[in-house]
C-alpha cells in the first residue's frame, strides 16, 4: 500500500512537472519576442551599477564613483589613479546616488534622506580620516543647494530651510570643523543662489507674486539687492519654476558678466551672456530653434565649461537626441572626436581644476552606461568602466525616437522600443508614461523599458504636453493639464494601433507620480482602450495634493496652480480632473505601489481610491513599502516591484514573464 501510494504520489509529481515545463513554454511563445531572444534575468536589469557616477578629483590624482557595498547598496569608492588602489568611503544603508568633490581634495559632499521622507542632508566623508560628517545637522530640515569655488577649497555654501521651513537660506559650512554661520537670507521669494568666484553670493532667481521670474544681483556680499532680468511667467524655463532651480549658470570670473538660461522672447530656452551691472543682453552664446537646453532632473543645464575660468564652452539641446554646440571654437575637435568614439550620446560629467583631464559619460539606448578618460591635450581616451557590463550578454532593444500628431495636429516627441526580433505588428503595448507632468522622457536606456521589451511588449513613451521640450509644449496645457495631457495620450495610443504596431485588445497604461495619476485618469475615462494599468505614487485627488506638499514647495504652488487650473478653490473643476471621482468607472485590472513615508502624494491619496475601487467590485492589488517616499529607491524593493508589476502584465496582456519570488529585505505588504 505504501509503495502504490509513492507511485501514485511520483505519478502526479511528474504530471505536474510536465505541465509546468509546458505552461513555462507556453508563457515563453505567447506574444514574446523571436525564440532567439532569451528571457534576460530581471536581476539583470535591476542590479545596481558596478561603476556609476564617475567623477575625477580637482588634482586629477583620483577617481570617485559609486559603487555596491558588501550588502549591495550604492556607495561612493576612492580608487588612485597612480597606484589602483580603490576603498569605500562611505557607509550608507539607502544608497547614495550623487555626490561632488570638495576642492580641498580631501572631502566627498553627498546627500542622504530617511527612508525616503526627502528631508535631505548634507554629509561629507573625509578622504584621510574616514570620518563622515552630517553638515546640516538639524532635525526636520532639508538641505538643496551646494556651492563650491576653487579659492574657498575649505569651505562651501549651502541652503537649508532652517529659519524658515518654506524657504532656504544661504549657509557658509567649514569643511574641517563643521562650524556654520548663515550667510544670504532669504527675504521670501528666491529658489536658487548663485555665488562669484570668490564663493561671495551675488546672484539669486527669485518669483514675484505675480508670477514673473526674477534675476537678482548685488555687487558684493553686503550689498543691495536689485533686479536685472525680468520673465513673465509662459516665458520662463521650468528651471526656475520649482523650488532649488536656478536659471543662472553663473559670473565671468572677473564678476562683470552673468550666464543665464532664459526663453524670454524666444520659442526654446537659450543661453545667454548679460552684463552684471546693467542687465544689457551681450551675445546669444547658443541656442536652437526647436529644443530647450539638455537638463539634467529639471534641476541644471548640462554644459562644458572651462574649469580655470568657468567660462561655457559648449552647450546641448534636447529634442530627438542630445546634440552639442561649440561655443568656445578650442572645443570643436573635441566635440568631433567624442561623437565619434562611441555610439550614443555624451556628457563631460567630470574635469580636474587644469581641464587636461576629462571624464566623460556615454549612454545609448541598448546597451550599458560607459565612462572614459580622456587626455585633452593628446585628444584620446580610454575606457574606465562601464556600469552594467552584464547587459552586454543580451540582444536588447532600440529605442526610436519619433514625433507622432495629436488630433490638433501638434506633434508629440515620442519614443517607441520594440521587442528584439519581433515584427512591429499586432504586439501588445504599454504606454509607459513620465511624471512631472513638468518633465519629459528621454533617449536612453531605462531598465524598465528594456525589461517590457524583452516580455514582448512594445513600448510607447509620449512627451504630452506640459513636457519640458520647449516653451510652447510645456505651456501648451495650462489651465487643461487633466484633459489635454490625457488626449495626447490617446492619441499616441490610437496612433500605435491604425499603425498596426499595437493589438487593440492589449494595451496597457502605467507610470509613476503624474505617470500614476495619468493611468487611474486613463482607465477611469477610457475603459475599452486599456486592458489594465500600474500606478506608482499617482496621486488620486489634485486638491489633497496641493493642500498637502511640504512647506518648502509652497513658494511655487501658485505657478502650479496656474499651470493645473486652481483645484484648491474650484471642487468642480477638482472633481473633473482628479481620478478619485471617477474611479467607480475602472473597471479593469489595477495594480498599485506606493511609499509609506511619501512627502509628496500622501499614502492616503492611493488608499482612498483603493478604497473607492473595491467598493465598486474593480480589481485591484495595493503593495505598500514602509521604507519608501516618492518611487522606489531601495534595490530589494524595486526587484520586487518589478516582478510583481511582470506577473500582472502577464495577466492582462499574455506577454511573458520571469515568475515572481519573494525578495529578500523588501518592505512589501500586500493590502
Amino acid at each position: 500500500m505504501k509503495v502504490q501510494s509513492a507511485r501514485s504520489f511520483l505519478a502526479v509529481q511528474l504530471c505536474r512537472r510536465v505541465a509546468e515545463i509546458v505552461m513555462v513554454l507556453l508563457v515563453v511563445s505567447i506574444a514574446g519576442p523571436a525564440q532567439d531572444v532569451p528571457l534576460v534575468p530581471r536581476t539583470v536589469f535591476d542590479a545596481a551599477a558596478e561603476h556609476d557616477s564617475v567623477t575625477i578629483s580637482p588634482d586629477g590624482k583620483s577617481l570617485a564613483y559609486t559603487a555596491p557595498s558588501d550588502k549591495g547598496v550604492a556607495n561612493i569608492w576612492v580608487e588612485d589613479l597612480a597606484t589602483h588602489q580603490k576603498r569605500m568611503v562611505t557607509r550608507a544603508q539607502r544608497g547614495i546616488g550623487g555626490y561632488r568633490w570638495a576642492y580641498d581634495n580631501q572631502h566627498l559632499l553627498y546627500q542622504s534622506d530617511e527612508n525616503g521622507n526627502e528631508d535631505f542632508h548634507l554629509y561629507s566623508a573625509d578622504l584621510k580620516s574616514g570620518a563622515i560628517r552630517d553638515l546640516t545637522p538639524f532635525l526636520g530640515i532639508r538641505s538643496e543647494q551646494v556651492l563650491l569655488e576653487p579659492s574657498r577649497p575649505e569651505e562651501l555654501l549651502v541652503g537649508m530651510n532652517l529659519r524658515d521651513s518654506k524657504v532656504f537660506d544661504i549657509y557658509r559650512v567649514n569643511l574641517n570643523t563643521g562650524a556654520i554661520v548663515m550667510d544670504a537670507q532669504n527675504p521670501g521669494d528666491v529658489i536658487g543662489w548663485t555665488a562669484d568666484a570668490n564663493l561671495v553670493v551675488r546672484a539669486a532667481t527669485a518669483f514675484t507674486d505675480n508670477l514673473e521670474t526674477v534675476v537678482r544681483v548685488r555687487e558684493s556680499g553686503k550689498a543691495p539687492w536689485r533686479d536685472l532680468l525680468t520673465i513673465p511667467f509662459e516665458q520662463a524655463p521650468f528651471l526656475g519654476q520649482v523650488n532649488g532651480g536656478n536659471i543662472i549658470v553663473g559670473f565671468s570670473q572677473d564678476g562683470k558678466k552673468l550666464v543665464v538660461g532664459s526663453s524670454k522672447g524666444s520659442p526654446t530656452n537659450r543661453l545667454l551672456e548679460l552684463d552684471a551691472a546693467t542687465g544689457k543682453e551681450l551675445r546669444v552664446l547658443a541656442g536652437d530653434p526647436q529644443a530647450d537646453l539638455w537638463q539634467e532632473f529639471a534641476s541644471h543645464f548640462i554644459l562644458l565649461r572651462d574649469p580655470r575660468d568657468n567660462h561655457v564652452q559648449a552647450a546641448a539641446f534636447d529634442y530627438l537626441k542630445p546634440e552639442w554646440r561649440a561655443i568656445d571654437g578650442a572645443v570643436e575637435a573635441d566635440l568631433k572626436y567624442l561623437s565619434a568614439l562611441q555610439r550614443g550620446a555624451f556628457l563631460v560629467s567630470s574635469q580636474d581644476l587644469s581641464g587636461s583631464k576629462w571624464v566623460i559619460m556615454y549612454f545609448t539606448d541598448n546597451g550599458p552606461t560607459s565612462f572614459y578618460l580622456y587626455d585633452h591635450a593628446q585628444r584620446q581616451a580610454r575606457l574606465l568602466f562601464r556600469d552594467r557590463p552584464q547587459l552586454e550578454q543580451y540582444k536588447l532593444a532600440e529605442m526610436r525616437p519619433l514625433t507622432i500628431p495629436a488630433r490638433d495636429g501638434f506633434k508629440l516627441v515620442s519614443y517607441l522600443t520594440l521587442p528584439p526580433g519581433t515584427p512591429a505588428k499586432g504586439l501588445p503595448l504599454v504606454l509607459f508614461v513620465h511624471g512631472g507632468p513638468w518633465a519629459r522622457d528621454e533617449w536612453g536606456f531605462d531598465p524598465l523599458v528594456q525589461l517590457l521589451a524583452n516580455r514582448g511588449y512594445a513600448v510607447l513613451q509620449v512627451n504630452y504636453r506640459a513636457s519640458i521640450i520647449n516653451v510652447p509644449t510645456m505651456n501648451a496645457a495650462n489651465g487643461k493639464i487633466g484633459t489635454l495631457t490625457d488626449d495626447d495620450l490617446t492619441d499616441a495610443v490610437q496612433w500605435a494601433i491604425k499603425e498596426g504596431i499595437a493589438d487593440p485588445k492589449r494595451v496597457a497604461i502605467m507610470g509613476g507620480s503624474f505617470g500614476g495619476y495619468s493611468t487611474l485618469r486613463g482607465l477611469s475615462l477610457h475603459p475599452e482602450l486599456y486592458a489594465c494599468g500600474v500606478d506608482v505614487v499617482g496621486p488620486a485627488d489634485l486638491a489633497t495634493l496641493m493642500n498637502s506638499i511640504p512647506d518648502y514647495w509652497k513658494p511655487v504652488k501658485k505657478r502650479w496652480l496656474r499651470r493645473i487650473g486652481d483645484v484648491t478653490a474650484d471642487q468642480a473643476l477638482n472633481e473633473k480632473f482628479s481620478p478619485l471621482y471617477h474611479a467607480g468607472d475602472i473597471r479593469v485590472p489595477l495594480l498599485i505601489g506606493h511609499g509609506q513615508f511619501d512627502p509628496r502624494v500622501k499614502l492616503s491619496q492611493s488608499e482612498k481610491i483603493v478604497e473607492t475601487i473595491r467598493k465598486n467590485n474593480g480589481k485591484v492589488t495595493f503593495v505598500v513599502y514602509s521604507d519608501e517616499g516618492h518611487g522606489f529607491g531601495r534595490p530589494e524593493n524595486i526587484l520586487d516591484f518589478d516582478g510583481r508589476t511582470e506577473e500582472f502584465l502577464h495577466g492582462c496582456l499574455g506577454g511573458r514573464f520571469e515568475p515572481w519570488q519573494k525578495v529578500s529585505g523588501s518592505t512589501a505588504e500586500v493590502k
